[in-house]
């Protein structure tokens, strides 16, 4: 009988040996980190990385940041390097241009980006010019950071997207993530930048998760400014966008997918420089072009993405007019059924897709 018990067991040890180690060989499941998170990530990697590097704004530190992006960071580096400020955006703003001046490597954090209205003249005429002015000889390595454009219920003075306004303005790098990656990989190249980025985050998303590769994991991990992603292939159409908005488009693609409709869907990244180069070899591909903002219609990111087309080789390979989607040409409005209807949604996304190959 012990024979064969013995016979009977060993095939069973043999099985579950076998998935033993077919579990060990299982990929690991995909670390999911919040956009917040992600540039606390960042930042921290950095702050680590060079003691130049400092953060200073309005209760980043004991308070852990008006949205928590800063959590931690008081803590593991002390009142000389995470830096609480008075509500004064003028003056904290000269207070960093003035060390990024002197060699160090600040990152000024606004609560919003609406805030910024009172520094910039610290951002444009003391920071983005000083360069230029010195004939090469003064960089100014400075990061502006917080969120930028529409929250949710907080009006019009509170829901600016300033995309287009330091975008238009040389001398500055804008870049505009969307999703955990594109946040930590851009923060960290702002910081090590020579020159002024500003970086325009989003409120809404700080508290979405997001896959984060492997390769993002890594303290080593940069993503080039001025470089965009194309987040869907597609055959049909070209859609560009920078910020949440990305998200949007990416649902209506999926949406449109089902009707055999299919979209190239373009996570800008880096607002100035623009990478009018990967927009250009999408619309000779697809022949149509829908841009998307959350900004308004005037002098917008949109409008700048079109008459680039026009102007470039692109031009001669659509075959229909560009199509800008963006927020109403309103004052923001506090009421939430008028604040929807001033935001760009799915279906205004699909609308357009749909005007533009004449569907």
């Amino acid at each position: 009988m012990a024979a064969v018990s013995g016979l009977m067991r060993r095939p069973l040890e043999q099985v579950s040996g076998l998935l033993r180690r077919r579990f060990h060989r299982t990929t690991p499941a995909a670390l999911q980190v919040t956009v917040r998170d992600a540039i606390n990530q960042g930042m921290d990697e950095e702050l680590e990385r060079d003691e130049k590097v400092f953060l200073l704004g309005e209760e980043v530190a004991q308070y852990d940041g008006a949205y928590k992006v800063s959590r931690g960071l008081w803590k593991k580096y002390g009142d000389k390097r995470i830096i609480d400020t008075p509500i004064s955006e003028m003056g904290f703003a000269g207070i960093a241009v003035g060390a990024a001046m002197a060699g160090l490597r600040p990152i000024c954090e606004f609560m919003t980006f609406n805030f910024s209205m009172q520094a910039i003249d610290q951002v444009i005429n003391s920071a983005a010019k000083t360069y230029y002015m010195s004939g090469g000889l003064q960089p100014v390595p400075i990061v502006f950071r917080g969120p930028n454009g529409a929250s949710a219920g907080v009006a019009a003075q509170h829901s600016q997207c300033f995309a287009a306004w330091y975008g238009h303005c040389p001398g500055l790098k804008v870049v505009s993530p969307w999703n955990s990656e594109d946040a930590k990989g851009l923060i960290k190249s702002a910081i090590r930048d020579n020159n002024p980025v500003v970086v325009l985050e989003n409120e809404l998303m700080y508290g979405v998760p997001f896959e984060l590769p492997s390769e993002a994991q890594s303290k080593d991990f940069l993503i080039p400014i001025g470089k965009a992603k194309i987040e869907r292939q597609g055959t049909h159409i070209t859609v560009v966008a920078h910020s949440r908005p990305v998200g949007h488009c990416l649902e209506a693609a999926t949406v449109l997918s089902k009707e055999g409709i299919e979209c190239e869907v373009i996570n800008m990244r880096t607002i100035r420089p623009m990478d009018i180069e990967t927009i250009e070899a999408s619309v000779m591909k697809t022949n149509h072009l829908v841009t998307v903002e959350g900004g308004w219609p005037q002098f917008g990111v949109g409008a700048e993405v079109c008459a680039r087309i026009m102007e470039g080789p692109a031009f001669n390979f659509l075959d229909a007019p560009a199509v800008r989607v963006t927020g109403a040409d309103v004052p923001m409005p506090y009421a939430k059924i008028l604040e929807d209807n001033s935001i760009p949604q799915v279906k205004d996304i699909i609308f357009a897709i749909k005007k533009t190959l004449n569907i």
